[in-house]
């Protein structure tokens, strides 16, 4: 009597997608940020940075959020995580690891509001 098992094939290619989209999704977010504090900075308007967080930057960064979950869960699949749980794990982890950038990136822009750039200089802080 034989006994076959069902292996499934795991995603590489949603592994490679969605890590190349994360990628992508990363360059946006980095040239929307810097064009936007660029146009503070020139402007000094009354908007506050923080207030910067709007659509513009949010899209990027749900891009960004989106392609690391699917990474996260594609990765997991490939050591034999079934598909259900793999997803759970790394949508729980996205979310929260997420919240927690952005809610630092608030931070951030506050804190270069405040101070300037010189707020920002990690090299006076040693």
């Amino acid at each position: 009597m034989y006994y076959y098992y069902y292996i499934p094939e795991p995603p590489y290619f949603l592994f490679v997608a969605s890590l190349l989209a994360g990628i992508a999704a990363g360059a946006a977010f980095d040239k929307t940020l810097r064009q936007l504090v660029q146009e503070w900075s020139k402007n000094r308007s009354t908007q506050t940075l923080k207030n910067l967080q709007g659509a513009q930057l949010l899209t990027p960064f749900l891009g960004i959020s989106g392609g690391i979950a699917v990474f996260l869960a594609s990765g997991l699949q490939v050591f034999g995580i079934p598909g259900k749980f793999a997803y759970f794990v790394s949508v729980a982890l996205t979310l929260l690891v997420a919240r927690l950038v952005w809610s630092q990136l608030g931070r951030v822009l506050a804190e270069l509001e405040r101070g300037g750039s010189e707020a920002l200089d990690l090299d006076s802080m040693r």
